[in-house]
Formats: structure tokens, sequence, C-alpha cells
């Protein structure tokens, strides 16, 4: 037997490519072909790739009614994070969405990419508000992919979505992170779901002077360009710079990340299920090497008398000179004739 609408899970959909792009659109269409889903959309109303997690914050956002079928969908004035924010704050809808899927990207996302792309921006906000959230990109190569592709990869994504509307369902969906999709170019043929992590992969981008706003070719997403080779005419950069030049970006190489992470992974045509969260989170080393070089802005440390509690190690301040560090008492305070806290300043000599 059917559930009835009220007893179907409710999914919002947004993206940064816009409320028409071919991605979102399959997207919705394979949700609704489903029956399972109440179905919502709240994307912007035109194409606002790369613009990570921006927000609109002095002016107000418009919502336009628009007609896809079977969905209740609003075109939105702003960046993906405003429509997720949106979205979820039951300004919008009655009530808030029980999962939100952003993409699918013309594109993949992946690496360090992650962070300049307004696919993954639009799940992140629904994760600072607690809500379920995926971003979703397919790794579309000019010459090689189609409109279809997308029905494809929406339809690869199912059995991950009904998991996780599961564990939602059993409030036992963790609160700890959000996911990160990308799906191969082949997408029929991939082998398989890769549960991985984000690596350091870049595509390096340098940049170059053109004569007009459209020479140089469409950023399909952060991680894919498509040049028009009749639009590739050298500019003559020598000749000076007047008040007014354009300048674009192009790919000057790529930076790979090791084996073990969501770009090679992809590459070698898994769909890549990433989990991400919000904080950036410092290497262990690199706290170690701050907390050695900045030594005189950390200054103040607890001294018992003839003792330096330093990194849960006493030491004596004349251990502390033989290793190059000078100490001076800044501050003393008698508890009582046989105990006193002695606060110094330490910075390496």
């Amino acid at each position: 037997m059917e559930n009835s609408s009220d007893q179907k899970p409710t999914i919002m959909v947004t993206n940064d490519d816009g409320i028409d792009a071919p991605g979102l659109r399959s997207l919705v269409r394979v949700l609704v072909s489903t029956n399972r889903y109440v179905v919502l959309v709240c994307a912007p109303d035109s194409e606002k790739s790369a613009v990570s997690h921006s927000i609109t914050w002095r002016h107000p956002v418009a919502a336009r009614r628009t007609n896809i079928d079977g969905a209740t969908a609003y075109a939105i004035s702003g960046t993906p994070v405003d429509c997720t924010s949106l979205g979820v704050s039951q300004a919008l809808f009655p009530s808030v969405p029980d999962l939100v899927l952003s993409g699918i990207n013309m594109g993949s996302n992946c690496g360090y990419h992650v962070c300049y792309s307004g696919t993954v921006g639009g799940a992140r906000e629904a994760f600072f508000y607690g809500v379920p959230s995926v971003s979703m990109s397919y790794n579309w190569v000019g010459g090689k992919s189609s409109i279809h592709d997308y029905t494809l990869a929406a339809e690869a994504c199912l059995p991950i979505i009904n998991a996780l509307l599961a564990e939602i369902g059993n409030q036992t969906y963790t609160e700890r992170c959000f996911l990160n999709i990308d799906m191969p170019t082949d997408v029929t043929n991939h082998k398989g779901y890769k549960l991985t992590k984000q690596g350091k992969t870049l595509f390096k981008m340098g940049w170059r002077q053109v004569t007009s706003e459209t020479e140089g070719g469409k950023m399909l997403s952060t991680m894919t360009m498509e040049t028009d080779s009749a639009a590739q005419t050298e500019t003559n950069t020598s000749t000076a710079l007047q008040d007014h030049a354009l300048f674009k970006r192009e790919v000057k190489g790529v930076h790979i990340d090791d084996p073990d992470t969501d770009w090679q992974y992809l590459q070698d045509g898994y769909i890549t299920v990433t989990p991400l969260a919000a904080l950036s989170n410092a290497e262990a080393d690199c706290l170690a090497y701050y907390k050695d070089c900045m030594i005189p802005l950390f200054p103040l440390k607890i001294i018992i008398p003839g003792k330096l509690l330093l990194d849960d190690s006493a030491m004596t301040q004349e251990k502390l000179h033989s290793f190059g560090i000078c100490c001076k008492l800044i501050y003393q305070y008698d508890c009582n004739p046989i105990f006193r806290y002695e606060l110094f300043m330490l910075w390496r000599e």
C-alpha cells in the first residue's frame, strides 16, 4: 500500500547551476517518479557556480514560484546557501525537510575544490542547521557526456538516498557530518560505491588577458573547463594595460593527491561517497610547529616554585635556558605561606 503524502519523507533540492539546470531537473524527475517522497525545490534563479558559502546580507532575496511537475518549487534571487537557509527556515515551506540534496552539479567536486563549490556550500548550510544533507556532482566531460547522464546519475544515487532516509526515520542518522557524492563520467558502468576521504587534488589556475567577455571558454564547475576553440585567440599582453582590462582564468596544471582519496577513486570509475564537516582542523604537526615558533605570543604559564609546567612535564628554568628559552617573572600571587602561583613570559633566544 502506498504511503499518503503526509507519511512520505520530504526532500528539498537546491544547486548552484540554477533552477533550470539539467542536473537539478533530472534529479527532481527521478525523485518524483518514485512516488516515495514529497519533493521541494529551492534553487537559484540563475547560475551561481563556484560561489562557495557566500550569502546575501544587505538586501532581501526574491522567491518566485516556478512550475516543476510533481514538486513545489521556488526560484531564489540569492546564492545556494541563501536557498538552503530559506528552504529549511519554515519561512518559505511549512516544515523543515527531512533531507536536503544539492545538485546534480555539472562537473565533479573533489579535493580542495570542495572549498570553491556552491553545490557543496548548499549542503553544508543544511548541515549547519542540523538538517541531513548531500551534495551531488557528475563528472561531466565535453564530447563524452550527455544530458541523459544526469538521469542515470540520479538513479544511481537512489540507494544512498533511501539508506539515509531510513536512518533519519529511525533517528539514528549522525549529526557529525554531511555527504559529498561524485559520480564518474561513465556512470552507467560505474564500479560501485566507494566510501572515501577528501583529498588535496587541485586544478591550478592561471590568468590570461582577453579582448571580450565571451572569449576563453566556459567554466562548467570548479573542476571542469570546456573551451571554445574558435574563441582561443592570442592577446597581445605586451600592450600597455589601459584603464580597463579583461582577464579570464585558465587551467595551468593539476596537483593530484595520493591514490586513497576522492578524486582518484572517481577517475577509477567509482561513485565516491565522502563524509565532510565544517571545521577546518589543522593537522597535528601544524599545531606542534606553531606552538614552537610562536612561543612569545603565548606567554602565560603557571609555575610552581622552581618548576615550570610545560606540555605536562615539569622543567626547571635552568633546563629551559639550555633549550634556548628565556623566562621572565611577570606576576606572582601568594596563596598562603607554603604555596604560590607565578606567571612567566617565555620567549626564544
